[in-house]
């Protein structure tokens, strides 16, 4: 059975070992616990509150994906789309915690709240490891939030006992490669997806 998460020990939560000190303490502060989850503060003041993903954040998954670019929409998909299916849309909040993770990061400060991160997991148990992606909006980045869910989800696969985590990342994805090299992820190339790099990270 998938140990529960706990988050008690979160303010002290550290990135994988060879991470620099840059990102081993990163900026991002975060302030306290409320029952909608972690209030953490970005880089230029704003809150957000992070935690796990429930079935009832469909309609804010579902605006926030409007509010994507197309070049948002291809880092994040690898391809492109017009909109997000309704099943794919399902699938992506109702998830399978045994095999899954996926943290978000709500903006309370408007009605409805709305979805400004994402960060997920899925587990291959036969390979023991676990495919990750991330999304920020494009307003919301550059203040932290990218380190902070690649923080808790190399966190919970460690939990899990995982030997491994990675992911398929465009090589025009500059942000996303430089904070996985950062955080001592190791590139591979990927020559059946032109344009597009594996990293991954040995736990």
């Amino acid at each position: 059975m998938t140990p529960a998460i706990d988050y008690s020990n979160s303010r002290h939560a550290l990135v994988p070992a060879r991470s620099t000190e840059r990102f081993a303490r990163p900026r991002l502060v975060e302030v306290s616990k409320a029952p909608q989850g972690e209030l953490v503060h970005t880089h230029d003041g704003r809150a957000l509150y992070l935690r796990g993903i429930e079935p009832g954040d469909l309609a804010a998954l579902k605006r926030q994906f409007t509010r994507l670019s197309p070049e948002d929409i291809r880092r994040r998909f690898l391809h492109c789309m017009g909109e997000l299916p309704d099943s794919m849309a399902q699938r992506l909040v109702n998830i399978d915690p045994a095999r899954e993770t996926a943290f978000v990061l709500m903006d309370e400060t408007v009605k409805p709240a709305e979805m400004r991160g994402v960060g997920r997991i899925f587990v291959d148990e036969a390979a023991n490891s676990a495919e990750f992606s991330v999304l920020v909006e494009h307003d919301w980045a550059r203040q932290g939030l990218g380190a902070l869910l690649m923080q808790r989800l190399v966190d919970d696969c460690r939990r899990r006992g995982l030997s491994e985590i990675w992911g398929y990342v465009l090589l025009e994805n500059r942000p996303m490669l430089h904070l996985c090299k950062d955080l001592g992820f190791v590139r591979r190339l990927s020559p059946e997806e032109p344009g597009t790099t594996q990293i991954s990270l040995q736990l």
